[in-house]
């Protein structure tokens, strides 16, 4: 009863979050810098800040986060941080030698209100960045928006500070994966290397954060973006851009600044919206979908079609992520099941909510929404009509033991279980793994709560 005081009753809060299905902005801008090659992240405020940070993405990815901060002191919060910052940027050059520093700003310097680009400037100057180094910068406070906020932040500080047009076009895709694992990066740029395309993909975690066991220490992995790819996105043919939240600010900031067109589509999680992100592939760069996908989409396929009564009807409540949250949704509608109870923790407008009730208007439920909201209000939902599934991060796992509901773990973070770097949910091959989830979940429920006469070797 970890969760016990959690009542029934349901009151408006316009000023109060309790348990928040959210973290701050600084935590996604420092993910998004990591899918830099050579690239240092830097927090511009507290060492608690930066600590807090760095500690939330270790726990997730269980390897170590890198990053730096300005560490701030009471000077600094009164006069400024950019001495601190200044310093430091000469510090990392002359002890790590990163190719990349990239900045994030916090709600302490936030509210100071440093001039980052000045700083930036006067370091340049200064002759405290070397030649063929850079520093960027994305403005991050904490108290606006959530982690998703700071991931577009920085992905489109990328197109900001590297991204020109220096050559003619290329034949090349880029690809803005949105806010999901190093695992579901890596299989975005298999689906398009298996169709025989080029593509650019920004940021990238992979081999980053989900790197193999070599037995010596790298502090700059071989993954991520390299600089000259960013430089060149501006070349390329055009830009397919996941999860509206996450990607759209980088994608239009690159058509607006190199003319570089975009496709803006949902995160490829399930059948449709996979299919969605192949034919944009296939239309872009004028190519034929290969037999090896349309056998990766028959399997999905089968499996669903042999499984369909154990997903038909089962009701859902969703926790998480907007592109996730909606990407989630119509998979699951796809497969006749009822997302009834959907909550995001980011505000992401009237549109987004729109579009969820949109993707559930034929359930034959009351289905209660609330984007902007917490996981209070999402408990109190369940303890007033229960449901059979639960999808959310680790913190749901309170709800679940306290309401005995079956619980799959997917977003950020995920802080108990292994396996999210690893293993993609993405694309056809990791919609099967989503649906094997589901099933696991499920199944396992029925045989738990199955009578000796009805406990079934064959389902």
């Amino acid at each position: 009863m970890l969760l016990r005081h959690t009542t029934k009753e349901i009151m408006e809060r316009s000023a109060l979050t309790v348990n928040p299905a959210k973290t701050c902005q600084p935590v996604g801008a420092m993910y998004a810098s990591l899918g830099i090659h050579g690239c240092l992240p830097h927090s511009h405020g507290s060492q608690g800040c930066y600590a807090y940070h760095r500690t939330a993405l270790t726990r997730h990815y269980k390897e170590p986060v890198i990053a730096a901060t300005s560490a701030f002191t009471e000077g600094a919060s009164v006069f400024g941080g950019q001495a601190n910052l200044l310093q430091a940027i000469d510090n990392i050059f002359a002890v790590y030698n990163p190719d990349v520093i990239a900045v994030h700003t916090t709600c302490l310097s936030e509210t100071i209100g440093d001039d980052i680009p000045q700083i930036i400037n006067k370091a340049k100057a200064d002759g405290k960045i070397p030649d063929g180094k850079y520093v960027i910068h994305a403005n991050t406070p904490s108290y606006v928006g959530s982690h998703i906020t700071g991931f577009s932040n920085m992905t489109k500080a990328m197109v900001d500070y590297f991204s020109s047009q220096n050559g003619p076009k290329q034949k090349t895709i880029n690809l803005i994966p949105g806010y999901v694992e190093p695992s579901d990066m890596s299989e975005i740029k298999r689906i398009a290397r298996e169709m025989g395309i080029s593509s650019l993909m920004f940021p990238d975690t992979s081999q980053v954060l989900n790197g193999p066991m070599t037995g010596h220490y790298q502090m700059f992995p071989a993954g991520g973006s390299k600089i000259k790819d960013l430089q060149s996105t501006g070349n390329s043919l055009g830009t397919i851009a996941m999860g509206r939240m996450a990607s759209l600010a980088a994608a239009r900031a690159l058509d607006a600044k190199c003319k570089v067109p975009y496709e803006m589509i949902d995160l490829p999680i399930g059948l449709q919206a996979t299919d969605i992100f192949v034919d944009s592939l296939r239309k872009m760069a004028g190519v034929n979908v290969p037999e090896s996908l349309s056998i990766e989409r028959g399997q999905l396929l089968d499996v669903i079609t042999d499984m369909q009564q154990y997903f038909f009807g089962k009701r859902v409540a969703l926790v998480g992520d907007p592109d996730q949250v909606l990407a989630l949704t119509k998979f699951l509608v796809s497969i006749d099941m009822y997302p009834v109870y959907i909550v995001t923790g980011s505000a992401a407008g009237k549109k987004y909510q729109k579009a969820l009730e949109e993707a559930t208007k034929d359930i034959p439920h009351e289905v209660k929404i609330k984007v902007g909201g917490d996981m209070l209000l999402l408990h109190q939902w369940i303890k007033n009509l229960s449901v059979d599934l639960l999808i959310g991060n680790t913190y749901v796992k309170y709800i679940a033991k306290d309401e005995d509901i079956p619980f799959i773990r997917f977003g950020f973070p995920i802080l108990d279980r292994i396996g999210h770097s690893y293993f993609p949910t993405v694309g056809y091959k990791g919609g099967l793994r989503l649906v094997e989830k589901i099933l696991d979940a499920v199944l396992d429920r029925k045989d738990r709560d199955s009578t000796d006469i009805n406990f079934e070797l064959v389902l």
